[in-house]
């Protein structure tokens, strides 16, 4: 009895550190994929409840399909508010259901901006007027830009919780729309239409976008990869005119990306 209870420990410990090593390297592969193949696997299989929103271009929540195509930075302004000591402040809340490490990443996220621009999130208060909810829902997903009340930002626990994706969908809030929609895109990206999974065509729809003066950006952490929305494993998109410039691989918001958000809110 005594050698099996020995034998059945050490079974025990082996699984446990063959479960490890294999979370480690599941996690490693991860970390190594671009924030356009996050959110896309993220979002592949997405069954949204009765009351989520319409998403486009993958993560992008809209509120009606009047929205679909227009740009809240140019239609109606999207812009927070900037208080006297120009800064911008964000009240944010975390539900309760994320664990000690996930609310890690996501404040790491959030803190991020303060290092290079006037943006500030910082917690919810009794009497905010405004703010983000950042809850784990069905996938990873955001509004673009300030929508009053408590807009919510997706960050499900399955899939969307990396720096990449916190700082891809905080930017959507801020106001910032996908880089290969930019109305300049034609210029620099091609788009093959004819591999794109058939009724996703609009979610690479130019948009009349806010450029700030910023050239297009195939380092953004807005740019998705080559092959996303692809349905038979060909590129939807190339750039130009060189098509073996590397785009859509960022892990991490670019010097461009915090060029034109500090130009977008004068920081």
């Amino acid at each position: 009895m005594l050698v099996f209870s020995w034998s059945l420990l050490v079974l025990l410990l082996a699984s446990s550190s063959w479960a490890e090593k294999d979370a480690a390297v599941i996690g490693d592969m991860s970390k190594q994929l671009s924030v356009g193949e996050l959110l896309e696997r993220a979002n592949r299989n997405r069954k949204p409840a009765l009351d989520e929103p319409i998403l486009i271009g993958g993560d992008i929540a809209i509120k009606s399909e009047g929205d679909r195509n227009a740009d809240p930075c140019t239609t109606k302004g999207c812009m927070w508010l900037k208080y006297t000591d120009g800064k911008v402040y964000i009240p944010y809340y975390i539900a309760d259901h994320y664990s000690t490490r996930e609310r890690a990443i996501i404040e790491r996220g959030l803190e991020s901006f303060s290092s290079f621009s006037c943006i500030r999130f910082r917690p919810y208060q009794n009497g905010d007027h405004e703010w983000l909810s950042i809850e784990s829902r069905n996938g990873c997903y955001s509004y673009v830009g300030r929508q009053g009340g408590g807009q919510t930002v997706s960050l499900s626990r399955q899939g969307c919780l990396y720096h990449s994706t916190v700082q891809h969908e905080l930017l959507h809030a801020l106001g910032f729309n996908h880089e290969q929609t930019r109305s300049d895109r034609d210029n620099h990206i091609k788009v093959h239409w004819d591999n794109i999974i058939d009724g996703m065509e609009y979610n690479f729809y130019k948009i009349d976008t806010l450029n700030q003066g910023t050239p297009y950006d195939y380092n953004s952490v807005m740019q998705y990869e080559r092959y996303a929305f692809s349905k038979n494993n060909y590129p939807t998109m190339e750039p130009i005119p060189n098509n073996n410039v590397s785009f859509g691989q960022a892990t991490e918001m670019s010097k461009n990306d915090i060029d034109r958000l500090n130009r977008l809110y004068q920081c």
